[in-house]
């Protein structure tokens, strides 16, 4: 049973989202500013803070994969419309846009964002600092060669505007699931969404071999 502490919590982070999508889609013209309001009690009460993600591949071995795993992602509303600070830290697994397929998504770990100086174990490359609104994503698997963990040792900087969500959950069989290793400030804000919104039974029914 979830605690009243935890409801709580959990209200918090989801009104705060409900905010910032109703302010988005005003912004973008979706929405007019008359229903703003009720839009905002809409997501409130009717959406979810989590979606599934299913992710395949040896790159984030062995934090996720190789195998086909079903991921549980909290969602992380674009920053270009937040009211206030929300959402990743360095060391957090993400998904994100593919910058080469846009249509395609990608699950890595944070591990620079604006502001960090980018020096090259190559003394070839120049050092380079990252600008605003960029971040640096790299694979947890260490045995695979950079060239082939698709990060962005391979297509660069990614913009932050692309992050969709924070890996909080991972399910690689009805036996072998836990909850996924992020910084220790996301994985504090992450508490009362697992507690309320994870579903192991749900997620083992909709996973994929």
């Amino acid at each position: 049973m979830v605690a009243a502490r935890t409801w709580l919590r959990y209200g918090y982070h989801k009104f705060g989202y409900a905010v910032t999508q109703s302010f988005k889609g005003y912004r973008e013209g979706i929405i007019t500013k008359k229903q703003v309001r009720g839009v905002v009690w809409k997501n409130f009460f009717h959406g979810k803070l989590t979606f599934t993600h299913w992710n395949k591949g040896e790159e984030m071995a062995p934090t996720i994969g190789p195998q086909v795993c079903t991921l549980l992602v909290r969602k992380i509303p674009n920053s270009d419309y937040l009211p206030y600070s929300i959402g990743y830290s360095i060391g957090d697994v993400v998904v994100f846009k593919d910058p080469i397929e846009s249509e395609n998504f990608i699950v890595r770990r944070l591990a620079a964002v604006e502001g960090y100086e980018m020096i090259s174990t190559d003394e070839k490359d120049e050092p380079f600092v990252l600008e605003k609104d960029e971040c640096w994503v790299v694979a947890d698997n260490e045995s695979i060669k950079p060239e082939e963990a698709n990060d962005s040792r391979t297509f660069g900087p990614v913009s932050t505007s692309s992050i969709v969500g924070r890996v909080i959950y991972c399910l690689r069989n009805a036996v072998d699931h836990g909850p996924i290793n992020n910084s220790e400030a996301s994985e504090l804000e992450d508490t009362p969404v697992l507690e309320v919104e994870l579903d192991v039974d749900e997620m083992v029914k909709n996973h994929k071999e």
